[in-house]
């Protein structure tokens, strides 16, 4: 996104598929940075970029989370041994 552009609360809300109090709160709690411009919050685009990658999550385990299958023991044991 382009880092000149900014969102108001309702547009951040509705893009993430969250109520309008959720995002305000993540503004008061500090881990959504917004600025109070007098008619309400604006979250410039970089800064919701910054908070969605904080909030990202990925697979503990690659191989497990594509196949389904515990990976086998390093130590040339069978697992469950």
């Amino acid at each position: 996104m382009p880092s000149d552009q900014y969102h108001t609360v309702k547009e951040v809300a509705e893009l993430l598929k969250v109520s309008e109090m959720m995002v305000r709160r993540w503004i008061k709690d500090g881990e959504l940075r917004a600025i109070d411009i007098g008619k309400g919050w604006r979250i410039g685009s970089e800064d919701l970029d910054i908070f969605l990658a904080r909030h990202a999550t990925q697979p503990a385990d690659q191989t497990r989370a594509t196949t389904g299958k515990r990976p086998e023991a390093s130590d040339g044991q069978e697992s469950g041994e």
